[in-house]
């Protein structure tokens, strides 16, 4: 299937990701779950090898790969380690990908070199407790007051908010009371007026930063703005599209990690005197997880080809999102079933895997809206 879509390079960052997950990753991996550590190591290395600004390209200090480098290195992190893997991809998405698409040269040339080297983190503020999947229902509002916006509002559910030194976010532009539409901003985090909460405990994504953002009469320059709010709605929709692609290659990774170790076990694991990978009710398991994961690798995969050629992808990337995200799903629970009660007990990681992938459903769009996203795609042309 890689030869489908992979050329030298992209099998060159596999072993090379794969190499780092294994020897760097993996053997901390249990330790930041349990502690709720963020792996600012892991992060500082993975700037080192340029996996922080993989899209960016060369002349802004980046290492100017395409979106498939980009999905092939999420997998093989997302195998080891969600919590690493999505701190990596959330700041290459949505903490870089609004200023690449819309950011002026100046923007650019300020924060990019920044955010590729990985010594800058980046987040992105569009949820809201009012308007998650209903993005466009954003209350946060920027009113302009000379040569400043004046904004207010809130953001929830962000990662990487805690760590980051540049966030972009949506909101209102109001003009001489006058609504201009939603637009995206970029700001320093200790921009003051910028407040951040505490760090959420979650269910999984343990390593992960998350938090919710105050915006208290903070004050910014009208140079913040990303592109014009014209163009707004289309910033953070572009930046989603492609947000998508790596949550399903996340997915992706996180059902490999989980369906490799079931695997593994199914070999090693003896019950009425031979292995349980013998009993069809667990070889079954194994056979479904293997197919269930071989699609949704190529419906990323594919997604993220389309991309690299400037084609649309709301379509392909929201089916590759859904599908990949209750794949991830359903291979983790059924992995904690192959283990049975070991499968319960953190010791043997499945169990971390299944927390690890109902995020998956919800991040990015929930399962619903890329349902709605995906049926939209296919009857619009329909000729009544």
């Amino acid at each position: 299937m890689n030869d489908l879509f992979f050329k030298e390079e992209h099998f060159m960052i596999q072993k090379m990701v794969r190499d780092f997950a294994k020897t760097k990753v993996e053997p901390v991996a249990r330790e930041l779950d349990e502690k709720g550590m963020f792996p600012k190591d892991l992060v500082a290395e993975m700037g080192e090898l340029g996996l922080m600004g993989m899209m960016v390209p060369e002349q802004y200090g980046g290492s100017g790969l395409d979106m498939t480098s980009f999905a092939t290195a999420i997998i093989e992190l997302g195998k080891i380690d969600a919590s690493v893997a999505i701190t990596m991809a959330a700041h290459n998405s949505l903490g870089t990908l609004p200023l690449l698409l819309f950011g002026s040269e100046d923007q650019k040339n300020s924060y990019l070199p920044k955010l590729a080297s990985g010594k800058t983190l980046g987040a992105f503020g569009l949820t809201e407790p009012d308007a998650g999947s209903d993005a466009g229902s954003t209350k946060t509002k920027a009113v302009r007051v000379g040569k400043e916006y004046v904004v207010n509002g809130g953001k929830i559910f962000i990662t990487n908010a805690g760590e980051a030194g540049l966030l972009s976010f949506t909101s209102q532009v109001i003009d001489q009371g006058n609504s201009l539409g939603i637009a995206a901003f970029i700001i320093p985090t200790d921009t003051p007026g910028l407040e951040i909460g505490k760090k959420e405990k979650k269910m999984g994504w343990n390593a992960s930063d998350t938090r919710q953002l105050y915006f208290k009469d903070m004050k910014i320059p009208i140079s913040a703005m990303l592109g014009t709010p014209e163009n707004g709605f289309k910033t953070f929709m572009k930046t989603l599209a492609s947000g998508r692609i790596s949550i399903g290659a996340l997915s992706v990774g996180t059902a490999l990690g989980a369906y490799e170790k079931a695997l593994n076990y199914s070999k090693e694991r003896n019950a009425f005197n031979k292995p349980i990978h013998e009993f069809q009710s667990i070889a079954f398991k194994l056979s479904d997880m293997a197919t269930k994961i071989e699609a949704s690798k190529l419906l990323v995969f594919h997604a993220a080809w389309l991309k690299d050629q400037g084609k649309s992808i709301n379509k392909e990337a929201a089916m590759a999102k859904l599908f990949a995200s209750e794949t991830a799903m359903e291979v983790t629970r059924e992995a904690i079933q192959v283990y049975g009660g070991y499968g319960y007990v953190k010791e043997y990681d499945v169990e971390r895997y299944f927390r690890d992938a109902k995020i998956l459903e919800i991040g990015e769009g929930t399962s619903e809206i890329q349902r709605i996203i995906i049926s939209r795609e296919i009857l619009k042309d329909i000729q009544l």
